[in-house]
């Protein structure tokens, strides 16, 4: 019950922010339900059915992310002064956190069960002239227990992560104490990305083959490229932090001024926090980009189904959304620091023109990043 206050009660900003969770949650239970409908209309194609299901891990990976991000800047689950006492630890408000997660995935999980039963036409007749009815299984009875397991999914894997992500540690995390050394993830993240890619090119030279069929209509796409893409992504968030962390270092060079220098300061400090949800985006990006150089000249817009593009949704809308939370967290850590130098005569058209410049040096280094590995990813499948 107080975890529901607390997600009620929440600053608007805050509770937008779950309530973008929450829609997030109905997608990726509205995925889940559809697999489970594909099952029930065929179920001479178990296979087929288990490989739907089986691409829900993406999305379901990003919301979770997202999930956990929005976790960490709740205000209200940040441990304060004096509230200890009335029994309010870091343990029980890590406990707190992780409850308001799962009632807020929970939320979107009911949300995807109304609408999931509304296209079968359960409960007030059959929309779009029954349209979804093929694809949703209409015929068929609902099973119960499996349509509420696969729906809790998301509550409890996002709670679970929020309760791991937020729990009481001994020292302070590693994204919160300032290192002077690169990161060690870059050379697991280009040997990553180099495995990725690797396998990426020789599915595509591999010919048919199978193909994965992802939810909709577009199903020609052999397994060993998805598989080559998330080890590509893997790679690139495990390599964001040390890129990140060598842009500050770049700044700092050759005599810096104070913009260079609190510049440099700051993206080195926050290389963790900020570096790993960057590298997720840069390998959506590049996914989608590959993915629109290949099919958009021959197939056009009917290589998409309206369930395969949900999930494309979700997966680039979650992880935007993470990096925006995850800068959002970075700037309310900054704020003493922030007010300090303010309060030294420290003019605001200099803050803003750090901030600038740390925009434009990530953007100089991942969008190029981005380019070259859709463009790689997408060489061989050309041919």
């Amino acid at each position: 019950m107080l975890a529901l206050r607390l997600t009620l009660g929440a600053h608007p900003l805050v509770l937008a922010r779950r309530l973008l969770v929450a829609a997030a949650s109905a997608g990726v239970g509205f995925l889940l339900l559809c697999a489970l409908g594909h099952a029930l209309g065929h179920p001479e194609q178990a296979s087929s059915s288990a490989l739907r299901l089986l691409w829900c891990v993406l999305p379901l990976a990003a919301t979770v992310q997202f999930a956990v991000a929005v976790a960490r800047t709740d205000p209200s689950t940040r441990p304060r002064p004096g509230l200890s006492a009335i029994g309010l630890g870091p343990a029980r408000l890590t406990l707190l956190a992780a409850a308001s997660t799962a009632v807020t995935c929970a939320l979107g999980s009911a949300v995807a069960l109304l609408l999931y039963l509304h296209l079968r036409g359960d409960l007030t007749g059959l929309p779009f002239d029954g349209a979804a009815a093929g694809l949703l299984a209409g015929d068929q009875p609902v099973p119960l227990a499996a349509v509420l397991t696969l729906l809790a999914v998301v509550p409890v894997t996002a709670a679970t992560a929020a309760a791991l992500a937020l729990r009481p540690r001994t020292a302070p995390p590693a994204e919160d104490v300032e290192d002077e050394t690169v990161p060690s993830g870059l050379p697991w993240g280009v040997a990553l990305v180099a495995i990725g890619l690797a396998v990426e090119t020789y599915a595509g030279r591999g010919g048919g083959g199978d193909g994965l069929p992802l939810p909709g209509r577009f199903d020609g796409s052999p397994a060993a490229v998805l598989a080559g893409w998330v080890l590509t992504a893997i790679g690139l968030a495990t390599a964001g932090p040390a890129l990140v962390h060598g842009c500050g270092r770049l700044l700092q060079t050759a005599r810096p001024g104070a913009v260079r220098l609190l510049a440099g300061r700051v993206l080195m400090t926050e290389s963790r926090r900020v570096g790993r949800p960057l590298g997720v985006v840069c390998a959506v990006l590049s996914g989608l980009l590959a993915t629109a150089s290949l099919y958009e000249p021959d197939t056009g817009s009917d290589a998409f189904g309206p369930l395969t593009g949900l999930g494309a949704t979700l997966i680039l809308a979650c992880t935007g959304a993470t990096l925006l939370t995850a800068a959002l967290e970075s700037r309310q850590d900054r704020a003493p620091v922030t007010e300090a130098l303010l309060r030294v005569g420290a003019p605001p058209a200099t803050l803003r023109a750090v901030a600038l410049l740390r925009a434009g040096v990530l953007l100089a280094v991942f969008l190029p990043l981005t380019w070259a590995v859709a463009e790689l990813a997408a060489l061989p499948l050309r041919g």
